[in-house]
């Protein structure tokens, strides 16, 4: 006797997905890796100003040393995918983090090595980047085969804060311990599993639009974000040099606009994916969802960075980098999850794929954001730039963007 038509087109990954207690529990294991990884990731941007000061670095100079760690990123992100669709992307995270705990640990060391500061400190952000590189398509693979469709966009935001709180607490001076990253990865270790090897249809995916606007998105949200990550602090620092407190700025600019929503007590983030699955339940179309979230994480804090290319004000500069950074915790709930909409099944190499031309982009963007400083003594060209990269991105994926599954014979209808 046959199986009804119904079950022979099931997706397997389906069988095994999260209990409800499960999903809690790996929900808060990976808000906490997501913490420690931006804690290890935002330390070079932040000391730069002062390591800069002590070692006579220029601006070209400083460039390097942060762009640096996108050179590794772009590296081991499809294979950090691959390795996670076909192994498990707790394996994949397990390992990874291992390593790039022990290189940050070693950091401070390398700063002291004989006179070659720079030589030193761009080859440990490269390690570092090689290392991190993995992270987010494994994630992406994890969870879009263990969370339910239903549930997805708050998960990844709610994992996603960790970037918020791992920003907070490096600002702070907190140190990593290594004890908080062995806490990680002793959860991580108790829920590996082996996981089905999966087949990527390549030809069938990169033959659509879909595709290649959720490429270019994240491509865009990403360079974005690098690119403001990177240079924020010594935005603030030259421009502002009498405020006193200008490193908390770094964090203000990536969580301030979600505290107020933190008090009640998620962030923005949160709120953001609370609010997209709740759309869907309620009957409005996912890519309907997703385009709007792109609206908020690419469009609005587009403007708010065009803002703050234009003010002279020290408190309207802090609240525009608040709510530029801050909006862009939509992303979670809309391109991030959208790859997951299109491609389930190996969502973490298509994840890969599109966080690889964002790394490189976020390479010739730090770089050019230093050069174009440098030349012109204006940081107005460098917001200029992120606004229209953002822009680029938020076209795209409204002409071009569908959450119709792109992984499966096409006996789907377009969400």
């Amino acid at each position: 006797m046959q199986p009804p038509p119904d079950e022979t087109r099931r997706d397997p990954a389906e069988d095994v997905q999260w209990s409800r207690p499960e999903c809690q529990l790996w929900t808060g294991t990976l808000l906490l890796g997501t913490c420690l990884l931006y804690c290890a990731r935002v330390s070079m941007p932040i000391c730069a100003v002062s390591m800069s000061q002590d070692f006579g670095w220029n601006k070209k100079e400083a460039g390097l040393v942060l762009s640096s760690f996108f050179w590794g990123y772009c590296l081991t992100q499809v294979v950090g995918g691959h390795l996670g669709d076909r192994i498990g992307g707790e394996k994949v995270i397990l390992l990874s983090a291992s390593a790039w705990g022990c290189i940050t640990a070693a950091t401070p060391l390398l700063a002291q090595l004989g006179s070659a500061h720079l030589a030193f400190m761009t080859f440990s952000r490269i390690l570092t980047g090689l290392l991190q590189g993995v992270y987010f398509p494994a994630l992406t693979s994890l969870l879009s085969q263990k969370v339910r469709e239903s549930e997805r966009a708050f998960t990844y935001s709610t994992v996603g804060a960790g970037s918020q709180f791992g920003l907070e607490w490096r600002s702070r001076g907190n140190a990593l311990l290594p004890s908080d990253l062995l806490l990680a990865l002793g959860v991580l270790a108790q829920g590996l599993r082996v996981t089905r090897h999966t087949k990527v249809p390549w030809r069938r995916l990169f033959w659509k639009s879909s595709v290649w606007a959720a490429i270019i998105s994240q491509l865009s949200a990403a360079c974005s974000f690098f690119i403001l990550l990177s240079w924020l602090p010594t935005f603030f620092k030259e421009t502002f040099p009498n405020s006193k407190g200008w490193a908390w700025l770094l964090v203000l600019s990536r969580v301030a606009a979600s505290w107020l929503s933190t008090l009640l007590p998620a962030g923005l983030g949160l709120f953001s994916g609370l609010l997209s699955d709740r759309l869907i339940s309620q009957g409005y179309r996912t890519i309907t969802v997703r385009k709007f979230m792109q609206v908020m994480g690419l469009g609005l804090s587009g403007v708010f960075v065009l803002c703050l290319g234009h003010t002279s004000s020290f408190c309207m500069s802090v609240v525009f980098a608040s709510a530029s950074i801050g909006l862009q915790t939509f992303n979670h709930s809309g391109i991030s999850v959208n790859i997951q909409d299109l491609a389930p099944s190996c969502a973490g190499f298509l994840f890969g794929v599109a966080n690889t031309a964002g790394a490189l982009a976020g390479v010739v963007g730090v770089c050019l954001g230093g050069y174009l400083i440098e030349t012109t003594g204006s940081w107005t060209s460098v917001f200029n730039l992120v606004a229209a990269i953002s822009s680029l991105g938020l076209c795209t994926f409204l002409v071009f963007g569908k959450a119709q599954r792109v992984d499966l014979s096409p006996t789907h209808e377009d969400l």
